[in-house]
């Protein structure tokens, strides 16, 4: 048993060793060893390729605003690990952490005597999280993220309110698929008999396996652009302005600090989950805490802009969908300014179709690279690009340096790839900008 948050937090991570282990028995051997937490927690369940975690957090924003007490579980961490689990925003307390790892511990060892084997990290950190909200801290809702796919991800345990899938995109392909069906297919797993889906997703393909998986369990379908719509979309100089044409309502002149297309996208997903947690669920929600969520929600690491002076820019993209949102962006907001990229990923992505939108964006690109298992070399990203100016230097830090030494008034410096590396970058540069002051 653990005494110590770094006891936790190493036996947890101890777990990565065990890679992924796809499937549900684990996690419901644990959950009847609990007494079934998942049971006792009213959730809603957001799957989808890009987009989760803003989704989350919108909608989190907004059921604050309403008054209500809300948990989130969400993946992978940006600053500290206990903000995959968080209760109205704010991570959980070291000491809770250490209480739920001890509560998950024995099952661990007992689990690993099965034939079932011991369970992953994912696994754990998911049981935790149910453990948590089910009998630790119970809350009025739980956000629930999907880790990966949603048919045999560790989340789907639970029987949610609503579930809504996000988008689609050609990621995680070694597991869920090479092409929009056979991925549609894995996240249209979440999707529950009679619960309401609300999607974003776009391609026709990936739509009618959501759609068909959707009529085989009578549940009702809310898409983007048939059933609710955006217009007058505008930016702002730190996010957008839209009008939502929504469900039961419209919603003119709505406002987000999380800059991009794809996040007034987002922000409508969590509107409409609203409205139906208020027609069909009891949630008191008006017009102005919709419109207050919106405008106070915020997840890091998302198109933020850490600096105007010079002009920094840090952004998960980590998949070609999310590249593609980035460079659209930029050429919106950044059209006039020369655009300086760092970029890192890791080596299990579609490298060659990132860096090549990547190339075509930047008036400069460098490649780096991080202390991770599956992180890709500097060397290797490099010779994947076309770009005349590109470059590669292992070091990140003395690149940064370098690099916000050379941004001025005619440049952007854009920092791009892996969360997990930006986890890292994020309190580095924030520290440089401070002490150039």
């Amino acid at each position: 048993m653990f005494s110590t948050y770094e006891e936790s937090l190493e036996w947890i991570h101890s777990r990565l060793r065990l890679g992924m282990k796809p499937g549900l028995q684990r996690m419901e051997w644990m959950m009847e060893r609990l007494g079934h937490p998942e049971r006792r927690i009213k959730s809603v369940h957001i799957g989808g390729t890009n987009g989760k975690g803003s989704t989350v957090t919108f909608l989190r924003a907004i059921l604050h605003e309403g008054g209500y007490s809300v948990g989130t579980f969400t993946s992978p961490y940006f600053e500290k690990f206990n903000e995959r689990i968080s209760l109205n925003g704010f991570p959980i307390k070291d000491e809770e952490l250490v209480r739920l790892a001890n509560d998950i511990y024995p099952l661990a060892l007992e689990l690993e005597q099965t034939e079932l084997g011991g369970p992953t990290e994912f696994e754990i950190i998911t049981a935790m999280a149910f453990q948590y909200f089910g009998h630790v801290h119970p809350v009025d809702i739980v956000l629930f993220e999907v880790g990966l796919g949603g048919r045999f991800d560790s989340t789907n345990i639970i029987y949610p309110v609503l579930s809504i899938i996000t988008s689609i995109g050609l990621d995680h392909t070694a597991i869920l698929g090479d092409t929009y069906e056979e991925i549609a297919f894995e996240k249209a797993g979440i999707i529950k008999p009679g619960i309401s889906v609300i999607t974003g997703v776009k391609q026709e393909e990936a739509l009618a396996v959501i759609k068909e998986k959707a009529l085989n369990m009578k549940a009702p379908v809310y898409q983007l652009g048939n059933g609710f719509a955006i217009s007058d979309h505008k930016n702002l100089p730190r996010g957008e302005s839209f009008t939502l044409e929504a469900v039961f309502q419209d919603f003119p002149g709505l406002e987000t600090r999380m800059s991009g297309t794809h996040q007034i996208e987002n922000a409508s997903l969590a509107v409409v989950a609203a409205e139906l947690l208020n027609k069909y669920y009891s949630f008191l929600i008006e017009e102005n805490h919709i419109r207050a969520g919106l405008k106070t929600a915020f997840w890091p690491g998302r198109f933020e802009i850490l600096s105007e002076h010079p002009l920094v820019v840090i952004d998960g993209a980590h998949n070609e969908e999310g590249i593609s949102a980035l460079t659209a962006e930029l050429e919106k907001r950044f059209g006039n300014k020369r655009k300086n990229i760092v970029f890192t990923a890791l080596n299990d992505k579609k490298l060659d179709k990132m860096i090549g939108k990547l190339d075509s964006a930047a008036d400069k690109i460098v490649f780096t690279e991080f202390k991770f298992p599956r992180a890709a070399a500097a060397k290797e990203l490099y010779d994947i690009s076309t770009n005349c100016r590109r470059h590669f230097n292992k070091d990140w830090k003395q690149l940064l340096e370098n690099e916000l030494m050379e941004t001025d008034k005619d440049s952007v410096l854009i920092v791009t790839g892996s969360l997990y590396f930006l986890s890292e970058v994020k309190p580095f540069l924030l520290a440089r900008l401070e002490n150039n002051k």
